[in-house]
């Protein structure tokens, strides 16, 4: 099998398994209790939390583990909402976000915020003087997604973050899933005030996660209870998954200090095959991030190529794992400029380190025998 689906889950290092196997077999413990045997697994968390601070720049206080992205987005969005709701009711993001940030901004607004969604350009982008030009004396909060999962386009968050600082009144939410282990992302350069990671998009496993929350920035945590996680993230912890997922960030960050020149070969061996063949149309930017690449075949319908290349052993999504089941088309390749139509037949192609050149080349001599017998198929009807 060639698994080219590497922006919707990642296969979990062995050692990543190992990882979580031992420490759930032998620090089963829960960290919160006074005994020496949880006292144990409390020293793990406070190990992976100092490991995850370092790799991401930050101090390990302002680590906060959750469930993965989706509950980080809404406990920054709507925390951050709720918390700052006397001083403003307005809030800025961007029309290609992820639909866990798109849905937690839509509730506050039957809440009675206020939403403003700022375009981006045919190549996917923000434009950093539109979100200036979008901002008033009641924004609370810009969120705005690093690495887009659909396309791959990157958008400009440390001059964004710059930029923010001359509005001492507005926070700045990242989304940094996609970005995680493949572009890197300095909180304190960028002004980040917020950023949301998730695990298993990283070799790490499904169910973890983290919120950076920066040192002085107050938000209402979403979950009360035993008040875990300095009182903002209530829930015994999944301390074998967060040893795991440190571990995973690890390794990742080590991949792309080392192997990033081996990824991008791949990647414009890829992007550039599709590029000459002329049914086929490259949504994603030359530029974009270094693992996802969106195209779409005229006159044959995503879900159809999807189900096609996986009889031939190889893995690919039309659009976010998130929505792939929806039938409407994707609301991203629609903000820049794509028909109905064309969108429709969309895929992504999503790669990780663990991917090698040989099997791209397989990919493109499959994917070429495919559309000749689809075609084929379609003639005949």
């Amino acid at each position: 099998m060639i698994y080219f689906d590497n922006s919707a889950t990642t296969k979990p290092y062995d050692d990543v398994l190992d990882t979580y196997v031992k420490v759930n077999r032998q620090f089963f413990g829960n960290p919160s209790s006074l005994h020496n045997f949880g006292g144990k697994s409390e020293q793990l968390l406070t190990r992976a939390r100092e490991q995850i601070a370092n790799l991401c720049n930050a101090k390990p206080a302002e680590i906060y583990f959750t469930s993965g992205g989706t509950e980080a987005n809404n406990m920054a969005i709507k925390g951050a909402a709720m918390m700052h709701k006397g001083r403003g009711n307005h809030i800025i993001s961007t029309v290609i976000e992820h639909p866990s940030v798109i849905e937690s901004l839509e509730q506050l607004r039957e809440q009675g915020f206020e939403v403003t969604y700022v375009p981006v350009d045919q190549q996917g982008r923000v434009s950093v003087a539109d979100i200036e030009a979008a901002l008033t004396d009641q924004t609370i909060l810009v969120s705005v997604m690093h690495v887009n999962n659909e396309i791959g386009s990157v958008q400009p968050i440390q001059t964004i973050g710059n930029m923010l600082k001359q509005y001492s009144k507005v926070l700045f939410h990242v989304d940094h899933v996609q970005g995680a282990g493949k572009i890197n992302l300095d909180f304190q350069e960028a002004a980040i005030d917020l950023c949301s990671v998730s695990a298993h998009k990283f070799h790490g496993l499904k169910g973890t996660g983290f919120l950076y929350i920066r040192e002085g920035v107050k938000i209402n945590p979403l979950l009360g209870g035993g008040n875990q996680e300095g009182k903002m993230r209530s829930g015994t912890e999944n301390v074998a998954g967060i040893v795991a997922m440190a571990r995973a960030l690890r390794l990742t960050e080590e991949k792309r200090v080392h192997e990033m020149d081996n990824l991008e070969l791949i990647r414009n061996c890829l992007y550039d095959e599709l590029k000459q063949n002329q049914e086929i149309i490259v949504h994603t930017p030359m530029d974009a991030a270094p693992h996802i690449i969106n195209f779409s075949v005229q006159r044959i319908k995503g879900e159809v190529l999807v189900h096609a290349l996986e009889e031939e052993g190889i893995i690919i999504s039309t659009t976010s794992a998130c929505s792939s089941k929806d039938q409407r088309p994707s609301k991203t390749l629609t903000a820049i400029g794509v028909s109905d139509q064309i969108a429709e037949s969309a895929v992504r192609i999503s790669l990780s380190y663990e991917n090698t050149l040989e099997e791209a080349k397989q990919f493109i001599e499959r994917l070429d025998q495919v559309l000749q017998r689809l075609n084929h198929v379609m003639r005949r009807k």
